[in-house]
């Protein structure tokens, strides 16, 4: 297959992309609801488990509120993505004038937009409906929420690279999202983990989304730990994006 080579980045590009899979996403009711609504109910349903232990709810809440997102954004992203890659979509997008940047830009933001709405969703039902607690402002956690859900995004694109399907990038999850979801100190603080799992999780930006959080529970100004732990959720993100730039081909085996 001949292929052209694309100009520098270009932002009309970019929005193009954009546009199309967000035109994508609107015909498709059940992914939209996946997105939106399960991180919601979700938070409903936890707030209810601990009924009887409203501080319980508020000590996990807060994390779980930029967990949620990230997992469901990882899960929606990766899918798509592959679909895209398995019918040939990728392929002949890229024989277009169409960079690699453009394309993963493309989908970062359409990705992005739903982001957004599903951060806002989320953090305000749980701060003005389910009563979260938080000592510092409700709209640092929309921001981590928000960093958390692109980060899913990103790593969405990433492993739908190297899955020939959508079962194995099902299977991606308990390979990429679980050992963070154990080690963010979401269970217990990292600190009091065997020195090793310490180290690990002293690398992956989960813990760092979670750190963001917990900071936001229970400050009233805005920290530089909390400055340092969205920095380096962004930077994740951005690498992760990076990384996923560079699995995009020109042509399909």
């Amino acid at each position: 297959m001949s292929t052209t080579t694309p100009a520098a980045f270009s932002p009309a590009r970019t929005n193009a992309t954009a546009a199309r899979v967000l035109r994508q996403l609107r015909h498709d009711p059940r992914t939209i609801a996946l997105m939106l609504l399960v991180p919601c109910l979700m938070l409903v349903l936890l707030r209810y488990v601990f009924d009887a232990s409203p501080r319980t709810f508020d000590s996990i809440g807060a994390s779980l509120l930029g967990i949620f997102p990230l997992i469901t954004m990882f899960l929606v992203t990766s899918i798509a993505t592959l679909r895209e890659r398995t019918s040939g979509t990728l392929e002949r997008l890229l024989a277009m004038p169409l960079g690699k940047a453009d394309l993963i830009a493309g989908y970062a933001l359409a990705f992005g937009t739903v982001a957004v709405v599903q951060s806002a969703l989320a953090t305000g039902l749980a701060v003005w409906a389910l009563g979260l607690d938080v000592t510092g402002s409700p709209w640092l956690l929309l921001l981590v929420a928000l960093l958390d859900a692109v980060l899913g995004t990103a790593l969405g694109l990433f492993v739908s690279a190297f899955a020939a399907s959508e079962f194995q990038a099902v299977q991606f999850m308990p390979a990429v999202i679980f050992p963070q979801l154990l080690l963010c100190g979401l269970f217990t603080p990292r600190a009091d983990m065997h020195p090793l799992l310490e180290a690990v999780s002293d690398v992956l930006p989960m813990s760092y989304a979670v750190d963001g959080m917990n900071e936001v529970l229970h400050h009233t100004d805005l920290t530089s730990a909390f400055v340092r732990d969205i920095l380096i959720v962004a930077g994740c993100a951005l690498l992760v994006l990076a990384l996923g730039a560079a699995t995009l081909r020109r042509r399909t085996d």
